[in-house]
């Protein structure tokens, strides 16, 4: 059993990924429903969390079906962070993550996210301030460092994890390379077997299915798989890992029906949550995903681009069932 802090984890869990734009409390509950067994929430601005700047604050909205939920923070202020990780404290979260790994430009140049990588220093004492500030547990993401000549991720562990950090998830790919090229978790292999690292290391990059997870868990030695892109239109993929490694089979792909179902059901929580036409016109970006693969799925991608209503969705999902039920694929 892996525990962070005093939340007790299956022996290899599977995490979701915070991820902006996704992994939202509907998309959550999908991928809770499907076998995560951690989520976090889309990353949030310090420095918005202190101004309560609308969307900022709306992240922070967690269910108690979805625990263990954390939430994910960034920011490169040591008062920002540390108020925020109040703030974050009073809605009650399961622990609180800070992003050092972000990649993106409006991000880094405000030395948070990956660009705290150039500045180790800064890195712990944001860390420190957060962990002082907060009687949840702490975990960070991060990246190997900033490039490939300033791969930095041992020192870097060891620091954490003497900040206070309960658990640490690495993905294994530097800033510089942003989502490209191979993930190299021979450096997460390295720091789990660091005898001076004590904490949960989980791995983060490049998993989109279950053969390759069994081979990254027993290739690199990790507590735990971190799942990103891989469950973007896909949340089946948390439970086809779990099932491939009991019995070393693999699950049958999703049907139409299974994705139409996840699509409604997705969409459903979505129109609770944000409202019934924010809910839908949000849903947008996630059609193309759950219909990857499939063909002459092009038609009914621009009619669900244009419902506003759950009963015009229901419209389409029907015509969509009845049309894929004489089309094999």
């Amino acid at each position: 059993m892996i525990k962070i802090g005093n939340i007790e984890l299956p022996e290899f869990p599977l995490l979701l990924a915070p991820m902006e734009d996704v992994s939202d409390p509907p998309f959550r509950r999908l991928c809770k429903m499907h076998g995560a067994d951690l989520m976090y929430s889309e990353f949030i601005s310090s420095e918005g969390l202190i101004r309560d700047a609308m969307k900022s604050r709306k992240k922070l909205d967690i269910f108690d079906y979805e625990r263990p939920v954390g939430i994910q923070i960034f920011g490169g202020d040591e008062e920002a962070m540390a108020l925020s990780a109040k703030i974050v404290e009073t809605v009650e979260p399961d622990l609180v993550d800070i992003n050092f790994g972000c990649p993106v430009k409006k991000v880094v140049c405000k030395g948070a996210g990956a660009g705290v990588l150039k500045d180790i220093d800064l890195m712990i004492k944001l860390t420190k301030a957060v962990v002082n500030s907060t009687h949840l547990p702490v975990t960070v993401k991060t990246r190997l460092g900033w490039d490939t000549e300033g791969i930095n991720i041992m020192e870097v562990a060891e620091k954490l994890q003497d900040a206070g950090v309960k658990a640490l998830t690495i993905h294994a790919r530097t800033r510089a390379q942003m989502y490209k090229g191979e993930a190299d978790w021979n450096y997460i292999h390295a720091v789990k077997n660091n005898p001076n690292i004590e904490i949960p290391i989980f791995g983060n990059g490049d998993v989109d299915s279950p053969q390759k997870a069994l081979e990254y868990k027993q290739k690199y030695d990790c507590d735990g798989i971190m799942i990103g892109r891989g469950a973007i239109g896909y949340p089946w993929i948390f439970n086809e890992i779990k099932h491939f490694f009991e019995t070393g089979e693999t699950l049958p792909e999703p049907t139409i029906t299974d994705r139409l179902l996840a699509v409604r059901q997705h969409a459903e929580w979505s129109a609770e949550w944000k409202g019934e036409r924010l809910g839908l016109i949000e849903m947008r970006q996630h059609y193309s995903n759950y219909f990857r693969g499939i063909p002459h799925f092009k038609d009914f991608r621009r009619k669900f681009l244009e419902v506003f209503t759950l009963g015009e969705m229901d419209g389409v999902i029907a015509e969509a069932a009845d049309f894929y039920k004489e089309f094999s694929y």
